[in-house]
């Protein structure tokens, strides 16, 4: 991959904490170099405690490495920006406002005027899949439905880049399952640059264009798998069936 092509690069990216009460520091990313393309897919894989959230708050700029740097569109990230949207495990909604409220939040805070607000807000809410329940609050939803709220809301302020800490972790494996159909036929109809963080081997390979494997503390990469299966894809697949396997015996996750 060049630079040109390149829509994220973190290079030689290192993040360490000091350790409370201790004369110490804690190295959590250990020199952390990757690229991302542009509306690429990207997911990193990798069990608790490695750094992967770490990772995605410095390309976010929401943390500021202790050495390296992260590069989007060749510019260095100093702090966060409207260009960059990130999915929390946690729902993170506002609870006295609907649906439609929620999703047009970020376009109301930059001063979008009420009638367009509405109409990209019903868009997204209809893309993922909410219509008629623009003015339901989050009270009244499911796990699943307040996640697809938050997608709509990422999509809805229009990031070039997504980044998805675990969306789905909080959610059964019936409707985790659902969600990951549903959010990988969003991406194909709506295409941004994704990096979407996992523990999970499964949906890794469902989502992902590419895999980045990571090593426990201190994190770093250990592995890349390139996915070729085409959509929509299948967990019985042989060739899914494949990439599991081999991935499985490159980590430190059970299946």
């Amino acid at each position: 991959m060049t630079e040109q092509t390149a829509k994220i690069e973190c290079r030689d990216l290192s993040k360490a904490f000091h350790v409370p009460g201790q004369d110490q520091r804690l190295l959590v990313l250990d020199r952390v170099s990757l690229t991302v393309r542009e509306n690429e897919f990207l997911v990193v894989l990798g069990p608790g405690q490695c750094g992967k959230t770490v990772l995605l708050n410095c390309i976010a700029g929401l943390i500021e490495p202790s050495a390296g740097q992260v590069l989007l569109d060749g510019t260095p990230v100093t702090r966060p920006g409207p260009d960059r949207a990130m999915v929390f495990q946690r729902y993170a909604l506002m609870p006295w406002k609907t649906v439609e409220h929620n999703v047009a939040f970020g376009l109301a805070v930059r001063g979008v005027p009420m009638k367009e607000r509405r109409e990209i807000a019903h868009r997204y809410i209809d893309l993922v899949g909410l219509k008629g329940f623009e003015k339901a609050y989050p009270e009244q939803l499911s796990g699943g439905m307040k996640q697809r709220v938050g997608i709509a809301r990422a999509y809805a302020n229009a990031p070039d880049i997504l980044l998805m800490d675990e969306p789905f972790g909080a959610l059964d494996a019936q409707t985790r399952y659902a969600m990951e159909q549903d959010l990988r036929s969003i991406w194909e109809k709506d295409k941004r640059t994704v990096i979407f963080v996992t523990n999970n081997i499964e949906e890794a390979i469902y989502l992902g264009d590419r895999i980045l494997v990571m090593s426990v503390l201190p994190g770093r990469v250990k592995a890349e798998y390139t996915i070729d299966i085409p959509s929509p894809r299948n967990y019985t697949d042989p060739a899914f069936l494949t990439y599991r396997k081999q991935i499985s015996n490159a980590t430190d996750l059970s299946l």
